[in-house]
């Protein structure tokens, strides 16, 4: 159910490597949602086209969504250590980087040919 989505203008680094940054990813978001990881679903998307202050300076975009109510302490921390983690993986500052947390109710988050409801 929990979702983490990263959407970069900046370069792809080698496959290893952004398969370790999902690995990692995966897994702080799973300890941040106290929600098994076995849920936990990431996905990587290097090279968009975006532009943040109006420059094409090297830029991040990240959706994190879950099901359940994530409360402003879990969002603070998540925000602080998403962008440590993006920065030292990719090198977009975290002042370059804009997070959405997106809470889905039951019904609207389908799986396995059903629903969470």
């Amino acid at each position: 159910m929990p979702l983490i989505q990263v959407k970069t203008s900046a370069v792809a680094p080698e496959k290893t490597a952004i398969e370790g940054l999902l690995k990692q990813l995966s897994s702080k978001l799973a300890g941040h949602l106290g929600k098994p990881e076995s849920y936990v679903m990431t996905a990587f998307d290097a090279d968009v086209p975006m532009t943040f202050g109006g420059t094409t300076d090297p830029v991040c975009y990240i959706e994190i969504k879950s099901i359940g109510n994530m409360n402003p302490a879990q969002t603070k921390a998540m925000s602080e250590d998403f962008c440590q983690e993006i920065e030292k993986a990719i090198g977009v500052p975290a002042k370059r980087t804009y997070i959405e947390f997106a809470d889905a109710e039951r019904a609207m988050w389908g799986w396995n040919g059903s629903t969470f409801a």
